[in-house]
């Protein structure tokens, strides 16, 4: 294989000049078992590159939600920088047809898998900001990711399931959500928990996960969907 320039430049609608840091950027760890020639994948960029996206989505949200407070603003990032949110923009941005992945992960749709995706975000913006600098990578993560932090601010999805289910809760019948263990199997280090939530002794959802927390977040997802059509 061999990294696609041209097709990387129409993409992010400028010239590179480092085009060896970019292949570096599209090479999933995978490739390198089949390619022992090969001796780096991209995750030392993805490293720097998650570091760049915490700063500039740090300033960003600091500068347009001046009034907001810490905790706020921990949640708003955490929306737009989480594994979903960037794997979005890479996908929409035809990142995954210029990966390098070995046979087997291309044959398993890699190329569409949702955390190698996000994790390409992040390397390819390592790469920029050593190719292009901060400012360039300023402009393209305004344009190419946080152009959503005004919906998901508005629409409140950077709360989690459970703090919605309990605001949701309160507001509607003054009562404050309880959740308890209905089952769990499997072996230690890899079981599967059901959870219920209820509204006094009323059960209002179930959910099931590989930890408590997944499996609550998952019940009180149902149940929020239940309390809002009555």
């Amino acid at each position: 294989m061999t990294f696609n320039k041209e097709k990387f430049e129409s993409i992010i609608e400028t010239t590179i000049a480092n085009e060896a840091v970019f292949e570096k950027a599209f090479t999933h760890r995978s490739y390198l078992n089949e390619n022992p020639e090969i001796n780096t994948s991209n995750e030392r960029l993805e490293f720097l590159g998650d570091a760049v996206l915490q700063l500039l989505s740090s300033e960003y949200l600091f500068k347009m939600y001046p009034n907001s407070p810490e905790g706020d603003l921990t949640n708003f990032r955490s929306a737009v920088v989480c594994t979903k949110s960037l794997a979005h923009d890479a996908r929409r941005l035809g990142y995954g047809e210029l990966l390098f992945l070995s046979k087997g992960e291309e044959t398993s749709g890699g190329r569409d898998r949702e955390y190698i995706l996000a994790n390409t975000f992040e390397a390819v913006l390592g790469a920029l900001y050593l190719d292009k600098g901060l400012d360039f990578c300023r402009q393209f993560t305004e344009k190419n990711l946080f152009y959503k932090v005004e919906q998901i601010v508005e629409d409140e999805t950077y709360k989690d399931a459970k703090s919605k289910f309990q605001e949701t809760a309160q507001e509607k019948t003054g009562i404050t959500p309880y959740y308890r263990v209905l089952e769990s199997w499997g072996a230690d280090h890899e079981k599967t928990f059901r959870v219920a939530v209820y509204l006094d002794e009323e059960q209002y959802g179930v959910g099931e996960g590989k930890s408590k927390q997944k499996a609550e977040q998952s019940a009180a997802k149902n149940a929020l969907d239940k309390l809002t059509s009555v």
